[in-house]
């Protein structure tokens, strides 16, 4: 197949290219006009992120003499460095970070792919749901789109969008009582959600634990209707799949935590974030043990996060929105690729 930079190819993905850049100019100016400043932080760093289900690349940092070697990762989201910035005193951040997981290439998901993440001290994560809906009508705007299509589904970012719980979710599309299963643990126990999947029709697996399930049923019941005919917010999740994420006031087995969808496409991923630095680090070392469990490997954690922690972030919420898959939906683009001004090789 020929490369990327073959101009047959090329002019195909021309126009896609064309909205990507109008899309990034519609974001700098939506967070200029809300009083944002823009940052930028090292891909470089000592924890590349703590999900226990993403995959880092790592690599070395070597020194000014040859036995002064440290072992570096690239990082899987910026969070770690804009929360410190968050502590050293900046109010309102955002960042467009290049960003890196090992072990995901698909029409949607790329090794290195373009992360728009921002973050508001002192406002709830509430907000950053309006935030979305400006910030995506202000893409779709740039782009000269009115509607979004994906995979035979269409939404209307410019009509009112819906917010939807992960328990009303689980109750619509599954016909499952999701709180019923779940205790509120970090692991909970996995045999009343197996038993649901199964009386759903589900599959599950001998070994499968509780969030295995949660995910299955997530990815053959529920997400590919999420977003359709307009864009929605799906909230409230457990709180046993929100690490960086504090508990609900009013129910503490839940998260201050939401995802967007848009055409059965995640766009998003916000929380109302965690500053308690005991809880952060058990729940970083319980992350940890599971890795190690499922994949034979852990990261180091991030000591000075956890310092900055301690010296006191302030209340605040963050989000990371993907940038490619906007343009995606901007563009009417199929494929990731389409929409990378050089996609990686291999």
């Amino acid at each position: 197949m020929p490369s990327f930079w073959h101009p047959d190819i090329f002019a195909r993905r021309r126009p896609h290219l064309a909205v990507r850049s109008r899309v990034l100019g519609a974001v700098r100016r939506f967070f200029e006009e809300q009083g944002f400043t823009e940052v930028e932080t090292p891909c470089l760093q000592v924890s590349p992120g703590m999900e226990p289900h993403l995959h880092a690349f790592a690599t070395e940092l070597v020194g000014p003499h040859p036995d002064e070697r440290r072992r570096l990762h690239l990082h899987t989201s910026p969070e770690f460095a804009m929360k410190k910035l968050l502590v050293a005193g900046m109010p309102r951040i955002f960042q467009l970070a290049r960003v890196f997981r090992n072990a995901e290439r698909s029409a949607t998901h790329h090794p290195e792919f373009t992360m728009l993440e921002w973050y508001r001290a002192g406002e709830g994560y509430r907000t950053l749901v309006q935030d979305c809906v400006d910030l995506v009508r202000a893409a779709a705007e740039a782009a000269g789109r009115r509607r979004f299509a994906f995979r035979g589904l269409e939404c209307d970012p410019f009509a009112p969008w819906r917010v939807l719980t992960v328990q009303d979710a689980f109750a619509e599309y599954a016909g499952i009582d999701l709180l019923a299963t779940y205790d509120g643990s970090h692991e909970p126990d996995p045999a009343p959600l197996v038993a649901e999947a199964a009386r759903v029709g589900v599959r599950t697996g001998a070994g499968d634990r509780w969030e295995d399930v949660f995910f299955r049923i997530m990815f053959e019941r529920i997400e590919l209707y999420l977003g359709a005919g307009v864009p929605c917010v799906l909230t409230d999740y457990p709180v046993c799949m929100a690490a960086l994420s504090r508990p609900k006031p009013e129910d503490p087995r839940l998260a201050e935590r939401f995802e967007l969808y848009a055409c059965g496409l995640e766009l998003a991923n916000a929380f109302g974030e965690l500053t308690d630095p005991v809880a952060q680090r058990a729940r970083f070392e319980a992350d940890m043990e599971l890795k190690e469990r499922l994949y034979g490997e852990r990261f180091p954690v991030d000591e000075d996060f956890l310092a900055a922690l301690e010296h006191g972030m302030p209340e605040s919420s963050g989000i990371a929105l993907g940038i490619d898959r906007l343009v995606m939906l901007c563009s009417g683009a199929e494929e990731i690729d389409d929409v990378l001004w050089a996609p990686v090789a291999g």
